[in-house]
């Protein structure tokens, strides 16, 4: 059995026109000996568990570890099962050549998608080094990188499909790599999602208990050619031992107070809304 860090290897050797060099934007000329090298002879090395760290700077995030591990639970029990299986539909009918995974954690979605056998080669990074060592643990047959999404270190036109999942976007570099007719699949919380976690984090503030996602829908729209957009509300039930993971999994407890946390903790939530809009948009 491979390696991760040689598995690597051989993915860099095989995608090696994917990817440009995010400090100089020349193409990518190389990869040998566990090193992807530019055409200025900038370079950058695997690491033992088979990943490329592309940020030449330290970029701060609460996006840690143990958030990211309780995040992973939720989604191995099934928390997003109805909306994989609409993502699934969506790119299974598509000619998906190249997914990229922005912004993505602990790698669950991908590898998810990866075991609905949806097709293309897969890509995940994000700027959590914490999130990129978590996602490396995942069985999907994924490259996993540390990465900016406003300084993505892909070449002009060739991606096919982007993931933007909870996450922030930057639509420069969206029109940049995606190829003709690429399309981004953007999930963005709707009003109730987690209403319940709001709720009990944020009991004497009304206003931290709803989300509006309108100034993001409405420049999605404006940057991308709106295809589809769908609604997905549900609820799930969350096990006992499944508690505190649902109380972690989110940046949702960052402001709640100490006493709020201890209720939330002392009080089962049973049911956990899940409320979302799934957009499709082109180049």
């Amino acid at each position: 059995m491979l390696k991760k860090i040689d598995r690597g290897q051989i993915f860099l050797h095989d995608q090696l026109a994917l990817f440009r060099c995010p400090k100089c934007q020349q193409k990518m000329i190389s990869a040998q000996n566990y090193q992807l090298r530019c055409e200025q002879h900038h370079h950058y090395d695997l690491s033992k568990k088979g990943t490329l760290h592309f940020l030449d700077h330290h970029v701060k995030t609460d996006y840690d570890k143990e958030m990211l591990g309780h995040r992973q639970k939720m989604i191995q029990a099934g928390l997003y099962e109805p909306l994989l299986a609409i993502m699934k539909d969506l790119l299974v009918e598509d000619h998906v050549s190249t997914l990229v995974d922005m912004g993505c954690g602990e790698g669950s979605f991908l590898n998810e998608l990866a075991n609905l056998n949806v097709p293309g080669v897969k890509i995940g990074f994000d700027i959590s080094k914490d999130g990129v060592a978590l996602a490396t643990e995942q069985e999907a047959e994924a490259f996993w990188c540390v990465a900016d999404i406003t300084n993505l270190p892909f070449n002009d036109d060739s991606v096919s499909h982007l993931l933007n999942i909870f996450s922030p976007s930057h639509y420069g570099e969206f029109h940049r790599v995606l190829k003709p007719g690429g399309k981004v699949i953007k999930i963005v919380p709707e009003t109730n999602y987690l209403r319940e976690l709001r709720q009990a984090f944020y009991a004497d503030d009304q206003t931290k208990q709803s989300y509006s996602n309108e100034k993001v829908v409405r420049k999605f729209a404006e940057e991308m050619n709106l295809i589809s957009e769908r609604h997905l509300t549900y609820t799930f039930d969350v096990s006992e031992e499944l508690q505190m993971d649902l109380v972690k999994m989110s940046p949702l407890h960052w402001g709640a107070s100490a006493e709020s946390l201890q209720k939330s903790r002392a009080q089962l939530i049973e049911k956990i809304t899940i409320d979302l809009l799934i957009l499709v948009g082109c180049k």
